[in-house]
């Protein structure tokens, strides 16, 4: 059956499937403020961080085993290793969509610079973090939780996320953006997480070629549709809690971007439902964490999957982590290519835009493991009306 291609936002009402105990915050100018530095000492956290008890962490959660793919010759070229690597993507990406990637070719020093950014600005007072302030229903930002957004089951965290765009003329885009929100004095972040986003632009193009290659495609058909990529960068600042057994780091969710690239330090936190249980993913500072996103499960036409996860936070270390979301441009279509679709394997999901499902999410609901099949089910109805 053709699937017609919906270009534009149309008017959004909720989803009739979006969960009750996940409602917006009103805008009336009262939401609380999560102040880490203030909150990280305090013994009874607020009730608004407490999560149900059926989704309380579970911090002894086995770990996940999952495939080490060594890029060094892939990338150099080697058609012996290409193969190999392709097929160890592909099984991970059927099962739960996640892998490691070492010899990557990201410089190291590059990555313990981005790391140390993180302790330098989310070690600041909270007015001075609050120049970057992000606004409702924007991606880009500093958010101290989500509490202008959300009343309940908010994330023990802190971030701040920027925009990454692969074409020259923003080849300065990210140190502007930090001279202009925070000041001169942030004239060297801007350079760094610059650097940064451009290495893991790189570096996703590579993968982008193996994840082809492991679905049958040309190697050069995934490349090219991100090649000019529209990315979001984000640092994430998990404080210390008292009370690390009542609340969460990050919820459950499935990411909707195409590609995450994580980098990790030395404090695990990071979980995977895989299996009907969570399992965790323990740091590898020489390693990337490779996950497929909601966006990247509709090229793949659902061949490939997003998988659920969360972060789960400690009384005694804070835990960062950089994580780097590979978006396509604005006004490309994600449709699947040919090879992935005929009368066995028929279109499951209709076509977008990513800036579509990117609104969907940051005005309308909240990302989680049936994010995807509710966007698609209110594009579908809205087709029709």
């Amino acid at each position: 059956m053709a699937i017609d291609c919906i270009k534009t936002m149309p008017s959004i009402t909720t989803p009739q499937h979006h969960p009750k105990d996940q409602d917006q915050c009103k805008d009336d100018g009262k939401s609380f403020v999560f102040d880490a530095q203030v909150l990280r000492h305090q013994t009874n956290i607020p009730q608004q961080f407490v999560w149900p008890d059926h989704e309380k962490p579970n911090t002894n959660a086995p770990e996940l085993q999952v495939p080490l793919v060594d890029l060094g010759d892939f990338l150099s070229g080697n058609p012996v290793a290409a193969v190999e690597a392709s097929r160890l993507v592909g099984e991970a990406c059927k099962k739960h969509g996640f892998f490691l990637v070492v010899n990557h070719g990201v410089d190291k020093t590059l990555i313990a610079h981005a790391h140390n950014y993180v302790d330098t600005f989310f070690k600041l007072p909270l007015s001075e973090k609050q120049k970057a302030q992000r606004k409702i229903g924007e991606s880009c930002g500093y958010a101290s939780s989500f509490t202008g957004r959300f009343s309940s089951k908010l994330p023990w965290k802190e971030t701040l996320s920027f925009r990454y765009k692969a074409e020259e003329s923003s080849s300065k885009h990210i140190e502007e953006y930090f001279h202009n929100r925070m000041g001169e004095d942030f004239a060297e972040f801007g350079t760094v997480y610059q650097d940064y986003c451009e290495a893991m632009s790189t570096l996703s193009l590579g993968i982008m070629e193996l994840l082809g290659m492991s679905l049958g495609v040309s190697r050069e058909h995934f490349r090219e549709f991100f090649n000019e990529n529209d990315s979001i960068m984000r640092l994430n600042y998990y404080p210390p809690c008292q009370k690390p057994d009542l609340t969460l780091g990050t919820g459950p969710h499935c990411d909707p971007t195409s590609l995450t690239i994580l980098h990790q330090d030395q404090v695990g936190g990071l979980q995977v439902f895989v299996d009907n249980e969570w399992r965790s993913i323990n740091p590898n500072f020489d390693a990337f964490v490779v996950n497929i996103g909601d966006t990247f499960m509709a090229l793949s036409n659902g061949i490939y999957r997003s998988c659920l996860h969360r972060a789960v936070v400690n009384s005694q270390t804070p835990r960062k982590s950089l994580a780097f979301f590979l978006c396509p441009k604005n006004d490309k279509m994600v449709t699947p290519p040919h090879e992935l679709v005929d009368t066995c394997n028929p279109r499951i999901y209709p076509d977008f835009t990513w800036p579509m499902l990117l609104e969907f999410t940051q005005k309308h609901y909240r990302a989680d493991m049936k994010t995807l099949e509710v966007f698609t089910n209110w594009l579908h109805q809205r087709s029709l009306s």
